[in-house]
């Protein structure tokens, strides 16, 4: 989400080109492998080929436009984002990529309020049928606490206005979101990407990531914003929840703060949430994430917020990460959901952070060492440069290795501490053709 006014004038990601794949189809660029396994220094066996579930709908929402600071502007969360990461992993093979299956809507409406999907739904048709044009819409007017407040208590619920443009206020807090005819269709889209990497996680793989475009972690129980429309994360804890997983874990290392997760789960004690995320004193969503934020009710307790001044190096972003993984530590039962955000790279437009690509390789090596079950689920990342050239690594670091092939076929790896070490010689990969097993 916007951050800073200074980076606006960073180079922006060109829109992607040329229509999504069919549902049905494996897009040519795309490999597999068999799926055998490595053996890493702690004891967990991986397979030596990551599940990458991803979706190519996500390429029917392109937002034309974002506001910032009453700004318009070209939006930084474009289909070219993930489209950078599913290139590079097509292209490296420690990654399988496939498509996700179809859930339906009842796990969305297991976290979120029915009207807020029921909006979602209905938005892009509702606006054209009031004869509205344009490529896409917000809101112009919000909803806040106190507009119906009165002497003595209020005035009672606020009911939802039947103007798309009404709506839209009503459910949504910011003016980067906006609704444009793929936002639905690439939001369920995100919401199958995520119950999918779940479901192999149910179904006993270590880890499994998730490409999810549109991001999810500032979609409450029942407001929507900062290019967030359903919260992906919080849908695959709760089906993990209601599948037998026990107390889930969830992991957020976005720069901006889960504020959706947060609300979803403030009290609610089976799904403990962690946090480290520039400090909202001066970083959006700006009015959650600080660390007397512990959670409520059964929930209380529950979560834990380390907001991070601006600067945060590899070292001290590290020894949040590691307080944090304390914390998850005999809170879960052995699945963590990771809300995986790249914006922390030192060079990200929305992002005052300093981090290099080395405490991605490291980070990945001290969650895996944990021996937690990982689903690992894309929420931001507006460099482009770095999330092409560094995506493949840092997805494979959740299982706490990187192997690549050297000319005498010896596997390079991460231990658990992050550091980069030669191992027993593997046998080759034998690579099927593009596009097919």
């Amino acid at each position: 989400m916007p951050t800073s006014a200074s980076r606006r004038a960073a180079t922006r990601p060109a829109p992607a080109t040329g229509p999504p794949a069919a549902v049905g189809a494996s897009p040519s660029p795309e490999r597999s492998a068999p799926r055998t396994g490595l053996r890493v220094p702690f004891g967990r066996t991986y397979p030596a080929v990551m599940r990458v579930i991803h979706s190519p709908l996500h390429r029917l929402h392109e937002p034309p436009f974002e506001v910032f600071s009453g700004h318009p502007g070209p939006p930084w969360e474009v289909a070219a984002r993930a489209e950078a990461i599913r290139a590079a992993l097509a292209g490296d093979p420690a990654f399988t990529l496939e498509l996700p299956s179809e859930h339906g809507l009842e796990p969305a409406l297991a976290v979120h309020d029915p009207g807020l999907v029921r909006f979602l739904a209905e938005a892009w048709d509702a606006w054209r049928d009031a004869g509205e044009t344009g490529d896409g819409f917000m809101a112009d007017a919000f909803l806040h606490p106190d507009l119906r407040a009165e002497a003595g208590g209020g005035a009672g619920p606020v009911p939802e206005p039947r103007a798309p443009g009404g709506r839209i206020g009503y459910w949504c807090f910011d003016t980067a979101t906006a609704i444009t005819v793929g936002a639905w269709p690439a939001a369920r889209a995100a919401l199958d990407v995520a119950l999918s990497a779940a479901d192999a996680v149910l179904a006993g793989e270590p880890v499994a990531y998730g490409l999810c475009r549109p991001p999810g972690h500032h979609a409450g129980r029942s407001f929507f914003g900062g290019y967030c429309y359903v919260n992906n994360a919080a849908i695959a804890a709760q089906r993990l929840v209601r599948a037998g997983a026990g107390r889930v874990g969830i992991l957020d290392v976005d720069f901006h703060h889960g504020n959706g997760t947060q609300q979803i789960f403030w009290e609610r004690g089976d799904v403990p949430y962690a946090s480290l995320h520039g400090d909202p004193d001066r970083v959006y969503p700006y009015f959650t994430g600080h660390a007397d934020e512990t959670g409520g009710g059964a929930g209380r307790g529950a979560t834990f917020n380390q907001p991070l001044p601006a600067g945060t190096g590899d070292d001290a972003w590290l020894a949040a990460l590691d307080r944090a993984l304390d914390w998850l530590a005999g809170r879960h039962d052995g699945i963590v959901v990771v809300s995986l955000g790249i914006d922390t790279f030192g060079l990200d437009p929305l992002c005052d952070f300093a981090l290099t690509t080395s405490a991605y390789h490291e980070a990945g090596g001290r969650v895996a060492a944990t021996g937690a079950r990982l689903v690992v689920l894309q929420e931001g990342g507006y460099h482009l440069p770095f999330s092409a050239r560094t995506s493949a690594s840092g997805c494979a670091a959740p299982r706490g290795f990187r192997w690549t092939r050297s000319p005498g076929r010896r596997v390079r790896r991460l231990s658990p501490t992050g550091l980069r070490r030669t191992t027993r010689v593997a046998p080759p990969i034998q690579l099927g053709r593009a596009g097919h097993g």
